[in-house]
């Protein structure tokens, strides 16, 4: 994923400066020179006095935000009119701190703007604002607004409507129904004072200060308290993020399945990170639901566990070590092969061209034995410097972990960063030309991307094959709150690419062993009803095994309020067909504050 700290400050600059590539100009009506604020907002998510000046708009300050580059107030109308498409609140953006105070009825001079956060690329919707004020003080001392309360009964059960083809899949132009989609309803409050109540966090608190809660408490609830994201047909309507408009010092370290009890208030904003937010003035009170990290089953003397784990960018500088390793033995009862993605180079992400990753590999074996696990061995393949994505210079790769104890791996010389591995038929069974060895690393589809390593072990006798596996990211593609609906998905072009390879060589395996024992697994950024599982699973050579959990219970990641499956491990026939399997999707990061990654590890357990 791309960093977020600097699309942050690239977000705050372009806020500061209000660029004209982020302002959508309409015709303005004839009679511009005295509106009030629903006419400033009107009916569609563009003004129609967008890029023209507005004078006298009335309205009671409501908040002020008073920190980083937007700063600004916002103003409310007390006197609404009766169209409930037609925001009341607006965000004026003074660009330093505002000399008014919450309470204070003025008048704003100014030029109507639509502000795009994350600019014009990034497909986002806009952003009514205000700017360049000239602000007259009416009165001081009088109530705000009373908030319009959101809850499962305002907000409707269809998400949004579908974008105006004339205009590229923009709901832009569309106007506003805000009591039949739950993103115009959401439109039709911006800017103005809003509460939810009693509202069940479905997203931890992450690191900026922002949790999502849901108002819905029914809405595809997962069994842990958060809400599953099953299609792109059904969305989570209830969806809401919470933002402090003060100082983030206090802000509640919340896990999924807490409450926010009693109100949290504030204006509706819209924001790069997610859109609709509210940003609260009053938050309610943290209830604890007491979530626990999960522990898996161990395996038995029989049964093969198979494991993947994204341990997010590790490298020998990280304070993770510890808990890594008390995850791998504690919750995943010491897998007998582990898949670790994002195994960062011996110097991380200093870009000196350092490729070899054995100090962080051996780092974390060493603090795994130091948790009462088994000395594992490993294997991997060094990638071309910065040729593999991620962080720069960090060349993250895939790493077999293995308990030597259990499972054997069988070397086959000659695998390296840029030689494909094979497949070739010896006694009626399929072996690998090399052992690990990459799949087709020189094809396009994995151009900066990270290549699939592919190992054979043997256990019990028994030959299986593991395909390690983090493909494309979704980095790029729009948000669910995108002006273009639906949104545009633009990283699964090269991921169903390299969807389409993984197959083939899957294929491979199994026409030369029909009855193979094949697992593909890892990172595959997508979901498990996604086009590229969908390819991955080809016609029946794989299957994705988290499929055979409830569907409240096939989540690996929690991103925006949203429970996914982006970790999966998918199986071959010979594995499928004995019905002879568990799996586990073990929640021990996704959902907490505190997590040390931002994926949950899979477990597969079955008997070759």
């Amino acid at each position: 994923m791309p960093s977020r700290s600097s699309a942050r400050l690239a977000a705050l600059t372009v806020a500061a400066v209000c660029s004209a590539t982020s302002a959508v100009v309409l015709t303005s009506p004839a009679h511009a020179d005295s509106v009030r604020i629903h006419d400033v907002q009107g009916t569609t998510r563009i003004s129609p006095f967008a890029g023209q000046s507005v004078a006298d708009v009335p309205g009671i300050v409501t908040a002020t935000r008073t920190y980083g580059s937007s700063r600004g107030f916002w103003l409310q109308d007390p006197t609404p009119d009766d169209n409930p498409a037609t925001s009341e609140g607006v965000f004026v953006f003074t660009g330093s701190t505002p000399k008014v105070a919450v309470g204070d009825s003025v008048t704003v001079n100014g030029t109507v703007s639509e502000y795009v956060p994350g600019g014009a690329s990034s497909g986002n919707q806009s952003l009514t604002e205000i700017t360049k004020p000239v602000i007259t003080t009416v009165s001081a001392g009088n109530a705000v607004p009373a908030p319009t309360v959101v809850d499962a009964r305002s907000v409707p059960s269809s998400y949004t409507p579908t974008g105006d083809t004339a205009a590229s899949g923009s709901v832009n132009g569309l106007a506003l129904q805000p009591s039949k989609y739950a993103t115009d309803y959401y439109e039709s409050l911006e800017g103005m004072n809003v509460q939810v109540a009693d509202a069940r966090v479905v997203t931890a608190t992450d690191p900026y200060s922002e949790l999502w809660v849901t108002v819905k408490p029914r809405e595809h609830r997962s069994r842990r308290g958060g809400t599953v994201y099953g299609s792109y047909e059904s969305q989570n309507t209830g969806r809401l993020q919470i933002q402090s408009l003060g100082a983030t010092a206090d802000f509640p370290k919340a896990n999924v399945g807490d409450t926010l009890t009693g109100a949290t208030t504030g204006p509706m904003d819209f924001n790069q990170f997610g859109g609709y937010t509210l940003v609260a003035s009053r938050l309610g009170a943290l209830k604890s639901a007491g979530l626990q990290r999960e522990t898996t089953q161990q395996q038995s003397r029989r049964e093969l566990a198979v494991a993947t784990y994204n341990v997010e960018n590790l490298d020998p500088a990280d304070a993770t070590f510890d808990k890594h390793a008390a995850a791998i033995v504690g919750n995943l009862q010491s897998p007998d092969i582990v898949s670790l993605e994002e195994i960062q180079d011996d110097n991380g992400a200093k870009d000196d061209g350092t490729v070899g990753a054995s100090a962080t590999v051996n780092k974390l074996i060493d603090a795994i034995v130091a948790a009462g696990g088994p000395k594992y061995d490993w294997r991997s393949i060094d990638p071309v410097n910065d040729q593999d994505g991620g962080e720069p210079g960090g060349n993250i790769r895939q790493v077999f972990l293995f308990n030597p104890q259990r499972v054997s791996f069988v070397d086959r010389a000659g695998g390296d960063s840029t030689t494909a591995v094979g497949v070739t038929k010896v006694h009626g069974a399929a072996r690998l030309t090399v052992s690990p060895g990459r799949i087709a690393p020189a094809d396009t589809a994995w151009a900066n991307s990270r290549k699939p390593l592919a190992g054979e072990f043997t256990f019990r006798g028994r030959t299986v094959f593991v395909i390690a596996n983090h493909l494309n990211s979704k980095g790029g593609d729009q948000g669910l709150t995108a002006q273009y609906q639906p949104p545009v998905r633009s990283s699964e072009v090269q991921r169903h690419a390299q969807a389409t390879l993984v197959n083939a060589f899957v294929k491979d395996l199994l026409h030369a062993q029909k009855d193979a024992n094949v697992i593909a697994l890892g990172d595959m950024n997508d979901f498990e009803f996604s086009g590229t599982t969908k390819i991955l699973e080809g016609h029946g050579e794989l299957w994705s095994a988290i499929k055979s959990l409830p569907k409240r219970e096939r989540y690996t990641y929690d991103y925006q309020g949203n429970q996914q499956v982006l970790d999966q491990i998918l199986i071959s026939p010979a594995i499928r067909r004995g019905d002879d399997f568990e799996y586990d999707s073990v929640h021990i990061n996704s959902e907490f504050n505190d997590q040390v990654s931002d994926h949950d590890p899979q477990v597969l357990r079955f008997r070759p």
